[in-house]
């Protein structure tokens, strides 16, 4: 089953030149994708359009089957959560009140907005800090976190949303590596659907199991890591002459110019 389709799908600006042009793929349930590209390739303008926050100017993107347009925000809520790069510093909130907001998708009636977390949520929130490290700064104001630690919370908010579609825009920014290396084991171990940009191509070459690269707004290859990660659609997305060393458990890239 696929749980994400893009089908003819384009996208720009108003009265400008489109960034995207006649995309068109499909995710099945369970799979890993990595989005690579150069900056301006359109790659954070495809995941707007994933997670519902802007409409393509042509096309569909459906989610579980449906047109994501013809979803109430909290039905696709409840199917897909986003992990963005942007994140805010003047929440008034702590880390464990932003974690609870991923459980608003799934409140219903007229008490919703005003009851606390139920017995459910509660434990749903404490598990996703606890898998995100974040047990030791729940209670802090998310303002006064690292920039590690505010991506982590938003990840575990993610969690806590209890969704069939991860989507997440450069999700290893301001992470150690060891954060890193953690994140990509859990998102690999949820057995959910996981779209992510990623900068890093070693990173994208041992976490996903299929890349797509972006080239002006267009698919320029995709495919298995081994297959899309090619020394010549490298060159060709980077503008770049691009070498890669697979006599090791990982490939080695190296580039110049």
């Amino acid at each position: 089953m696929n749980v994400i389709e893009v089908e003819g799908v384009s996208w720009g600006p108003r009265g400008r030149e489109p960034i995207l042009r006649d995309i068109g793929f499909a995710v099945p349930q369970g799979q890993i994708l990595a989005i690579c590209g150069a900056n301006g390739a359109g790659k954070s303008s495809l995941l707007r359009l994933l997670y519902r926050h802007q409409a393509p100017s042509r096309g569909t993107v459906r989610l579980m089957g449906r047109d994501i347009w013809l979803m109430g925000a909290a039905e696709a809520a409840r199917n897909l959560a986003a992990v963005l790069q942007e994140q805010p510093t003047d929440f008034a909130l702590t880390a464990r009140q932003i974690v609870a907001l991923g459980r608003l998708p799934h409140r219903r009636g007229l008490s919703a907005g005003l009851s606390g977390p139920s017995r459910e949520d509660a434990a749903l929130i404490a598990s996703s800090l606890a898998r995100m490290d974040l047990v030791p700064h729940a209670d802090r104001p998310f303002g006064t976190l690292s920039g590690g630690e505010r991506q982590r919370v938003m990840v575990a908010r993610a969690l806590a949303q209890e969704p069939k579609v991860i989507v997440l825009d450069e999700p290893t920014n301001h992470l150690d590596i060891r954060h890193q290396l953690e994140l990509l084991a859990l998102l690999k171990g949820l057995g959910l659907t996981v779209i992510a940009t990623l900068h890093d191509l070693t990173l994208a070459a041992e976490f996903a199991e299929r890349v797509l690269i972006l080239q002006e707004g267009r698919i320029l290859a995709d495919g298995p890591p081994d297959t899309a990660l090619s020394e010549a659609n490298l060159a060709r997305a980077f503008n770049i002459r691009a070498r890669i060393d697979r006599s090791g458990e990982a490939p080695r890239f190296s580039f110049h110019l």
